[in-house]
């Protein structure tokens, strides 16, 4: 296989697996994987069927800018009387309500950090640290055979300072922009960059 950016990717069979894609595609992928990560571990951990877990909830949707507007859209019809018996803790909602209560806190939770990434691109950053990168090379298996390289093997490389414009991509949907950040990325790498333009897997450790 050419190491010069696979400027003819899937002339040799490697489109034959749709899981092969272009870098900036498993980045963008990756990234989302992990901000999903820091949604769910960063939320509240009890679940809705838990009083408790339920009071959080309802609070967070009552006390935070976009909650009326996101119990709305999961459904919620209730009166305000009865969202405050929820909040208090005197009333639990019937199953359904629970559901959508749910759905409304983490649609929430996750807009509010979507719409600000600022501690996304610092837990990334990792105080300077950066965050490890692991890329998996295509699966060769479509590949025809006088084609395939044996040494392509999983890389993990420690990527700092990308970490703002990647997420900035990300959020915008911008791919030539992630696409840049994975040019940087594997440029970390050796000669042998080229080979990982197009990759099976993105994974983040963080």
């Amino acid at each position: 296989m050419s190491t010069d950016g696979w400027k003819n990717f899937g002339k040799y069979g490697a489109a034959g697996d749709p899981g092969n894609v272009h870098g900036k595609i498993a980045l963008g992928a990756a990234l989302e994987d992990a901000l999903e990560r820091m949604i769910v571990e960063g939320g509240i951990k009890s679940p809705v069927t838990t009083r408790r877990g339920m009071k959080a909830r309802v609070r967070y949707l009552t006390s935070v800018s976009g909650g009326p507007a996101a119990m709305a859209e999961a459904g919620i019809t209730a009166v305000p009387d009865t969202v405050k018996a929820w909040a208090k803790g005197k009333q639990m909602p019937r199953p359904e309500n629970l559901e959508k209560i749910d759905t409304a806190y983490w649609n929430l939770r996750a807009a509010n950090i979507m719409s600000n990434p600022g501690p996304f691109k610092q837990h990334l950053d990792n105080g300077g640290k950066g965050t490890r990168v692991e890329i998996h090379p295509i699966n060769q298996a479509p590949v025809l055979p006088s084609r395939r390289r044996d040494n392509l093997r999983v890389r993990k490389v420690q990527v700092r300072y990308v970490w703002g414009a990647a997420v900035d991509a990300m959020v915008a949907g911008d791919t030539s922009e992630l696409a840049k950040v994975w040019d940087d990325i594997i440029s970390g790498l050796d000669s042998d960059w080229g080979a990982y333009l197009y990759v099976s897997h993105v994974g983040l450790g963080a």
